[in-house]
Formats: C-alpha cells, structure tokens, sequence
C-alpha cells in the first residue's frame, strides 16, 4: 500500500519518531484528539501546541496535503471511521490513567489492541506480504530475531514455522544473532521484529544478514525506520501505542498478527505438506500428553 493511500492517521503515528520537537507535537495533538483538531484553524493548532503556523504548513505537507483543508477532511473521516469501529467496543477512550479500575483497564487495552489489529489489517501491503512468504518459502534456513516483547513474537514466529517442517532459528541473545547471521547465504532469510525499527541489535542483525547474502524482512510500525532501510521486505504494521507500555501493548499484536498472516500465507503455499506435519506434531505431543496422564 502506498503511503499516500494510508489513513491520516495511521501516517501521523508512524511519522512520529522522525518529526522535528515543534512538528511532533502538533501530531500528538492530532492523534492525542483528532476530533477536536479536525476543526481547528492553522492559527489554533500552532497556539495549542507552542509553534508556529509556519510549523504547522510545514506538518501537513509533509504529511502528504498541499492544502490544510484537505488534512482537516480527511481527519474528520478518519474520526467518523473510528467511531463506527468503536460501535461494539467499550466506550472508553484516553490512555490508562492512576485512577481507571481493573474493568477500565481492560475496556482500554481490550480498545486499543482490537484497533490496532484492525488498522494493521487495512493498511498490510499484500505485495509485501506476497513477497515475504515467497522468500520464506524458497529458504533453507529461516533466522528470527527480535528484543523486549518483539523477541516474543520473533519466538512465536518461529515455533510456528517449525511445526510445519522449516528449519527455523531464534535468537534471544543478539550476540549469538549476529553470529548467526554471518553465516548465512543467499539461500536463507533473515526476519528482524521491532516496533520502532529503531533498535541498534535488531538493525545490526539484519545488516549482517543481509550482507552476508540472505534475503531479510522487517516486521516493523515505522516504514521509515532504519530496520526497514535495512530489509528486503518490510511489513508494517499500525500499532496504537500507550504512554503506560509504549512498545508492548498495542505493538506486539498487531505484530502477531502479521506474524500469523506470514505463517498462514507459507502453510498454504506448502498445504500437504504443511497440514501433515501439523498433524504429525500435534499426534507427537498428543500421544506423550496421554501416556503422562494414564
């Protein structure tokens, strides 16, 4: 998908970690209350965020419009898009304060785990994905690597891939990952998992990689990140972050669900032969779970 074509505020979110102090914080104003920032003028969104109109220009072209009343048209769709997928959630909305109680917290993770999964699978680029299973498909040894709450989805991406007979690699030390990844060849991938696509181990394991001639992917949220600079492939995912758990809440759900499209799109490409593993390590475990039990 192109990034023109993405939803306002998706873009907004991942342009982030690249904008300037004054241009940052008119995008948190925009994602922070995009309802209210839809009616503002030039002049209030630069007095609301301490900047000058000169800044706030500068924002919306950057982030794609030649006129801000096109920006203004747009955040007003994307508010209503919103608020019709918010119909059957709680109605919560805000990041998790001192004060929320335990039914609070979860109607405010439950939210912002359900949209994240939602924008991720609106914005996936299907080229990408296409591309990604067909590298991985083709690989004679698939490395994974990632750190924090991504090194559980680089694990989960894994063990996934090796119940369907691929020789799949994890590495939870990046020292041990980078190693790794200088053996590998032009007959192998290297697949790297971070949020901000900003993490020095996680970049550094995919450079080797790739220079070493094994194809690489990035499962990221920022496209303009330097893991994505480094990958072959990436695949973006839409994450709605929290102040609480910025980078584990909303982000490693929508990388699992990315994951779990990858891991699907290899299955069926490969299905006999990947339903008759499946079957044969479920039989595997099955069998030994019973005999402990009896």
């Amino acid at each position: 998908m192109a990034e023109g074509s993405r939803p306002v505020l998706i873009r907004i979110r991942a342009a982030i970690p690249a904008l300037r102090p004054s241009e940052r914080r008119i995008a948190e104003l925009f994602v922070g209350d995009p309802e209210v920032a839809a009616n503002l003028s030039i002049a209030e969104v630069a007095d609301r965020c301490g900047t000058s109109t000169t800044s706030v220009v500068r924002f919306y072209q950057r982030m794609g419009y030649a006129h801000y009343k096109d920006l203004r048209i747009d955040l007003a769709r994307e508010v209503t898009r919103e608020q019709l997928a918010r119909t059957n959630l709680p109605e919560v909305s805000g990041d998790i304060d001192r004060h929320d109680s335990l039914e609070g917290i979860v109607s405010k993770v439950a939210t912002n785990e359900t949209l994240s999964i939602a924008d991720t699978a609106r914005t996936l680029d299907m080229d990408a994905l296409a591309g990604a299973v067909a590298l991985v498909l083709a690989a004679r040894r698939i490395d994974s690597f990632g750190v924090g709450a991504s090194a559980l989805v680089s694990l989960d991406l894994q063990q996934k891939l090796s119940r369907i007979g691929r020789t799949a690699i994890n590495w939870h030390d990046s020292h041990s990952a980078w190693t790794s990844a200088a053996t590998l060849d032009d007959t192998c991938v290297a697949i790297a998992v971070s949020h901000t696509g900003a993490t020095v181990d996680t970049v550094e394991f995919l450079a080797i990689a790739r220079a070493s001639g094994a194809a690489t992917i990035a499962i990221t949220n920022f496209r303009e990140s330097p893991l994505a600079a480094t990958a072959d492939v990436t695949l973006t995912t839409a994450a709605r972050e929290t102040k609480f758990r910025s980078g584990a809440l909303g982000s490693r759900i929508a990388q699992l669900m990315v994951v779990d499209c990858l891991f699907t799109g290899v299955a069926q490409a490969s299905y006999d032969e990947s339903m008759a593993a499946l079957r044969n390590t479920y039989t595997v475990v099955h069998d030994r779970v019973v005999r402990k039990r009896t």
